[in-house]
């Protein structure tokens, strides 16, 4: 059965009532046929729900789902994509041990690497995510975790996971890939050789701008330790949510292949444009990694960055002129939404690291939404001009 198909028909054993839709469980707890059965259930002689920070029917379906996305075995879901990327982080990872990451990340996730890992005693050492060598020589017998996003934010670089998982297990290291950006939709990591996948579900897994997720999936192996961890640390989704999101995975795939469409679409008009000096989608032909793109992704997702002709001046100039795209730092919307990464997501990174990560005054991050590409492309045009007109 297609992948598509089961996330939409896989759902949880319906109640007494024989609902069609699955219902909200919003219960803190789980009761027990008597103290025999309660001690059993915490034993873990007796399959069932003991407590929501544990696990909920909701989260159990939403796992399901992903799991059956991304080709793994378990997983667990998280308050939200930072709390997913940290948890993973302090699960696997003790003093003495070392992680190798791309400079590539979400600042946040950088920040953990950076200044709150070094105080455990682990180091981490950042590698340009194009840079083969880098990667050759920093991933050592040392190495437990590699960490990776690929496509990158809001550079839209990629890295051949294949090659890279390689390099990982012959020195037994993991490798992790946040695939929030290609979604599992485009591009599944474990069938490229990828142990742990991470989703900031808040993202296009939910698609609306509704709720705060994280997902974390891969072998029973391990999963086992990152469940564990949150289970007492208490980083879980609430049931609401993982409802939520369950029933968002019953339109990701139709609602990323009209993403995809539309980005590619605004990307090829965005390269004829004169006020823009460059266009980045790893779909189109110019993209430098187009080819590894076509290989491991089957389209080139919703994001499109630009550059601006001139700097951030006429970057706001440009943001400020648009009647549809709205201004927020979040993506993945059914909406058009627009940043500007170096002065909002990426502002606490130096300047030195937003140029190696591909940021300029000029540069704009575009999340590309569900509107009709028609008026997408009439509204920036006359932005655009607006440049002109200065």
């Amino acid at each position: 059965m297609n992948k598509s198909t089961s996330s939409i028909r896989e759902q949880m054993a319906r109640t007494q009532y024989r609902e069609h839709s699955t219902p909200m469980f919003l219960t803190s707890s789980f009761t027990y046929d008597s103290a025999e059965h309660a001690q059993a259930m915490f034993a873990g002689e007796s399959e069932g729900y003991i407590y929501s920070r544990f696990s909920n029917p909701n989260s159990t379906e939403l796992i399901a789902k992903m799991c059956t996305l991304e080709g793994c075995d378990n997983g667990v879901t998280t308050a939200s994509g930072m709390a997913a990327i940290f948890n993973t982080l302090a699960a696997l990872l003790k003093a003495g041990d070392h992680v190798v990451a791309s400079k590539a990340l979400f600042g946040n996730s950088l920040y953990i690497l950076q200044h709150i890992l070094p105080q455990w005693g682990i180091k981490c050492t950042l590698v340009d995510i194009g840079n083969k060598d880098m990667w050759e020589s920093s991933i050592t017998e040392a190495t437990k975790l590699v960490l990776i996003e690929t496509p990158t934010n809001p550079s839209l670089e990629l890295i051949d996971i294949p090659w890279l998982a390689e390099r990982c297990h012959n020195v037994d290291a993991k490798l992790v890939v946040d695939n929030c950006f290609a979604t599992p939709i485009i591009q599944q990591p474990k069938t490229l050789g990828a142990d742990i996948i991470i989703h900031s579900a808040t993202k296009w897994i939910d698609g609306q701008g509704r709720v705060l997720g994280g997902i974390v999936v891969g072998s029973e192996a391990d999963i086992t330790p990152i469940y564990d961890f949150i289970r007492r640390t208490g980083a879980c989704m609430s049931p609401f949510h993982a409802w939520l999101l369950s029933k968002s995975l019953e339109t990701l795939d139709v609602r990323i292949q009209r993403h995809c469409e539309n980005a590619l679409a605004l990307a090829q008009y965005f390269e004829q444009h004169k006020y823009i000096t460059n266009v980045r989608y790893p779909f189109l032909s110019s993209h430098p990694q187009y080819d590894l793109a076509r290989q491991q992704m089957s389209a080139g997702g919703g994001l499109v960055t630009i550059d601006i002709q001139g700097g951030q001046e006429e970057a706001f100039r440009l943001i400020n002129a648009l009647t549809i795209p709205t201004i927020t730092a979040n993506l993945g919307d059914t909406r058009t939404i627009i940043t500007h990464p170096a002065s909002t997501t990426h502002s606490k990174l130096s300047r030195e690291a937003q140029q190696e990560a591909g940021i300029l005054d000029a540069t704009v991050r575009i999340s590309v939404g569900l509107e009709g590409i028609g008026d997408l492309k009439q509204d920036f045009e006359q932005a655009l001009q607006k440049i002109g007109k200065q």
